[in-house]
């Protein structure tokens, strides 16, 4: 649908178009929809519109006990659903003041990463698809499948893992699991550099197509509150991780733990941040089975009370998810239920920038910005 609006240049009448694109549309990662206003090819507006997904999820956590919660948090964000449980459970811990097992500690953090290569890598491999190369999304799908080989064999789940539980996680690792976790680590990472990082990366056409293009600077990339690789991307030195560490990120060594950061802040600098970010999380997850390797045989949980009741007061628990910063807002009265659960994802606003960071581009730049700024629709909508 289009609508024209005419306007008088002296002699000259232009007229400026307004295209929708979405919500159900090819150029478009999922259901969102993009209002962008253009004179010529040039877009002079961009408007998103959200909300064709929303579930009402943060209207249900009240009518969930703090088991049943974890059900609906793995799913706003299909790609990161262990990290979603995380932030969760951090923020019912800290209300009960509850330490978790050590063994806990570190196996939480070795899946997290795994989860975030996962969500990594099914970006790097649809972003070429956007500009014309297929080729990488059939290597990124191969390694997926390496990962959620394990990730499955460990929680019982493919995509929705739930095996997060409010005092450390379902069960502990299966005979031989670790060894099997780390010949895929060593197997990913060789295959992300030979064949993904190899074919995309120096391609002379995708660097045409990104390089300059969509450039998000520092500040706006802070005033908007993006995070994560593409805030990175744009000189923005934040991981909490590394600032605000929780889980085991605050004992690991600097050679592990690393912080990829750009400072062009354009298409193919936050692809190549998301793409370097997979050798660090990998790099991770090994340290990680290496520490479990050492860690005495031991409990993976702690006992809880069949009704488990948070403590009246409030408490705010972040994590940094692989979009970025997710934040948990809890709030209890001393019920099986939360009060109130507010979630802050990283998809909303890497979303809402568009509306400043596309006008001034060529229409034909639009797919290649949208495609770079790594979100999921039902993140942002939840």
């Amino acid at each position: 649908m289009t609508r024209e609006m005419t306007v008088a240049t002296g002699d000259l009448a232009t007229a400026d178009m307004v295209l929708n694109i979405g919500p159900q549309h090819p150029a478009t990662h999922g259901v969102l929809r993009l209002a962008l206003t253009l004179d010529g090819e040039r877009i002079v507006r961009a408007d998103p519109v959200i909300g064709y997904m929303h579930r009402g999820a943060e209207k249900l956590f009240e009518v969930r006990d703090y088991r049943q919660i974890l059900v609906l948090t793995n799913r706003h964000d299909w790609l990161s659903s262990f990290g979603n449980e995380l932030g969760v459970v951090l923020a019912v811990e800290r209300m009960l003041g509850m330490e978790v097992p050590v063994r806990a500690v570190w196996l939480r953090t070795l899946l997290a990463e795994l989860n975030r290569v996962l969500n990594h890598l099914m970006f790097l491999g649809s972003y070429p698809i956007e500009l014309g190369a297929i080729t990488p999304i059939f290597y990124a799908f191969r390694e997926r499948e390496e990962i959620q080989a394990v990730m499955e064999e460990i929680s019982g789940g493919r995509m929705h893992y739930m095996f997060n539980r409010v005092g450390g996680l379902k069960e502990d690792m299966p005979a031989g699991w670790p060894d099997r976790a780390r010949a895929v680590v060593r197997r990913v990472r060789v295959r992300v550099r030979d064949d993904i990082d190899a074919l995309v990366r120096g391609n002379e056409i995708f660097r045409a197509r990104t390089r300059e293009v969509g450039v998000l600077s520092r500040e706006l990339a802070e005033a908007f509150g993006v995070s994560g690789p593409i805030a990175r991307a744009s000189g923005l030195d934040v991981d909490l991780r590394r600032d605000e560490p929780y889980l085991a990120y605050a004992e690991l060594p600097a050679d592990v733990l690393r912080i990829v950061t750009r400072t062009e802040g354009d298409c193919l600098a936050r692809f190549e941040c998301l793409l370097d970010q997979v050798y660090v999380s990998l790099d991770i997850a090994e340290h990680c089975l290496d520490v479990l390797d050492s860690l005495p045989v031991g409990p993976i949980n702690v006992r809880l009370p069949k009704v488990v009741k948070a403590p009246e007061g409030e408490t705010y628990a972040w994590t940094e998810n692989p979009l970025g910063i997710n934040g948990y807002y809890l709030v209890s009265r001393g019920e099986k239920t939360p009060w109130r659960l507010k979630l802050r994802t990283a998809s909303f606003n890497n979303v809402q920038v568009l509306a400043e960071l596309l006008p001034g581009e060529l229409l034909a730049d639009m797919v290649a910005i949208l495609g770079s700024m790594f979100f999921v629709v039902g993140d942002v909508d939840k």
